[in-house]
């Protein structure tokens, strides 16, 4: 009951950010409140978003995941991208595979670490997730590497590359999930049994799944109220975006790189850490591992090429730093779950390693 009452509570900020707008209060009122109201709404999100996944079972299930895990970035990343502030959106992208891969999966290492002595998960699942991440970046880097070797300076030319490299990356996706849903779905049987065993608090066996259906309807129900609410805030947020980070001395690569994501994936640092702490770490490493594929191979791709029909010049030309540090978290990503073991001290050096690298952001110049 109390874990519920906070995410209630602060459900109090969306009224009070929409007042903070329409009294014009100021915008460093409408950025704190409008903030605050998309950590609360990203938990109510991910909630339901876990509620439906574990009613519809683990193929309709995964691919609820799949399509609503990230929303509130999205969200977010859209409605920037449509108030053309293109060099955020971009770096947000960056942002949001360094928090998955080190944030997220470092929280989840140091918590669990610190009650168990040492946790162990599929080393498959994490060889499986940690290469098709390595080509996935490797792919999202390409235009960039491709742009800064030879010298490419015409607008098209680089529309097309981004272009095409989405379109592959999106083909990739979807046969990532036929591989995790289908064809190879045993991989993850063990994450899913976890979840939906302790989704399962209804009472007697015979009654779990007339009451599980009951209530799939109310979720789906705050899934939808969810999303838009989410929509309408990041609305407000990024419209005052812009002149609070200059208030502030941020830049965009930071703002884009570490801020966005720490408001917009809240709701995933606290799954990892619960799963974590309750030592299923098959799930936690698949969730860290799938946002991280999910940003990657959908996110970024979806971006470009919406971006190219709003009208808005966003393509694949990363900052060459960007492409760098995703570099570098995936090989320390790898090389520290490749083993199928964890302890806390594996998740200090990941968020260490994000540490150092978000200090490096903060200070570069972009």
């Amino acid at each position: 009951m109390t874990k519920n009452i906070v995410p209630l509570v602060l459900l109090a900020f969306v009224p009070v950010s929409i007042a903070a707008n329409l009294l014009q209060w100021g915008e460093l009122a409408i950025f704190l409140t409008a903030a605050i109201s998309i950590v609360t709404l990203s938990l109510w999100l991910s909630t339901a978003t876990e509620k439906v996944a574990v009613v519809t079972g683990p193929s309709l299930g995964g691919l609820v995941n799949a399509l609503f895990g990230n929303a509130t970035e999205l969200i977010i990343a859209f409605m920037a991208l449509r108030k053309g502030l293109v060099d955020i959106v971009e770096a947000s992208i960056t942002g949001s595979i360094l928090s998955a891969l080190l944030l997220l999966l470092g929280m989840a290492m140091l918590t669990g670490g610190l009650r168990y002595k040492e946790q162990t998960f599929k080393p498959i699942m994490a060889k499986v997730n940690g290469s098709s991440m390595t080509l996935a970046v490797i792919a999202v880097a390409l235009p960039t590497m491709v742009i800064n070797t030879s010298n490419i300076v015409d607008a098209a030319a680089i529309r097309y590359i981004s272009i095409s490299v989405s379109a592959i990356l999106i083909i990739v996706y979807g046969l990532t999930l036929l591989f995790s849903l289908k064809t190879h779905s045993y991989l993850y049987d063990v994450g899913l049994v976890d979840e939906g065993m302790e989704a399962n608090n209804f009472g007697s066996d015979h009654d779990v799944p007339l009451q599980r259906w009951s209530k799939l309807w109310g979720w789906m129900l705050v899934l939808l109220v969810s999303t838009i609410a989410v929509a309408f805030e990041s609305d407000l947020f990024v419209n005052v975006i812009e002149s609070e980070i200059q208030e502030l001395g941020l830049t965009s690569l930071f703002t884009g790189v570490i801020l966005l994501p720490l408001i917009s994936d809240v709701a995933g640092y606290v799954t990892v850490v619960r799963l974590s702490l309750k030592n299923q770490m098959d799930l936690t490493v698949s969730t860290a591992t799938g946002d991280s594929l999910l940003i990657a191979l959908f996110v970024a791709p979806v971006l470009v090429l919406v971006g190219q029909a709003m009208g808005q010049p966003i393509d694949l030309n990363f900052n060459p730093f960007e492409v760098i540090a995703l570099a570098i978290a995936v090989t320390v990503t790898n090389l520290i779950s490749f083993g199928g073991r964890s302890n806390w001290l594996d998740g200090t050096l990941l968020l260490a390693t994000y540490l150092v690298l978000g200090i490096a952001f903060y200070f570069h110049p972009a």
